[in-house]
């Protein structure tokens, strides 16, 4: 068998911080990570406390979670397209409105999960 490079505890850290490194860059780069990074920031702390259950604290902590993951997807392949050239091509257009709309339906997906769980278990701050 051939080399099979770094293995163990230090690829774990290895991923790690190439993990860090992405969100990074994310965050220097995409505008619209920021912002939803900062939505984050508000959200999380928010859904752990509306939250009456254990249940209902990880729906509404995963989903804004949920959007984060799906706008690094979406920087992800808008980075590719742009990579390859900058010169209009209906797939590249094609794939970069496909992960906008990946995105619009991750906040959706959010929308739902937060009026769903604060519609069944309204927190006594609404009442």
């Amino acid at each position: 068998m051939g080399k099979t490079g770094v293995t163990g505890i230090k690829r774990i850290l290895n991923a790690g911080g190439y993990s860090w490194k992405g969100i990074c860059s994310a965050y220097k780069h995409e505008a619209a990570f920021r912002q939803e990074l900062w939505m984050a920031a508000a959200l999380i702390p928010a859904g752990i406390y509306l939250g009456d259950t254990m249940l209902d604290k990880a729906i509404l902590v995963c989903s804004v979670l949920f959007v984060l993951v799906v706008e690094l997807l979406n920087s992800a392949i808008e980075s590719v397209v742009d990579r390859i050239s900058d010169e209009h091509h209906e797939l590249a257009g094609r794939a970069k409105d496909m992960g906008s709309a990946a995105v619009l339906f991750a906040l959706v997906i959010t929308a739902i999960a937060w009026a769903a769980v604060l519609i069944e278990h309204p927190p006594s701050v609404f009442q």
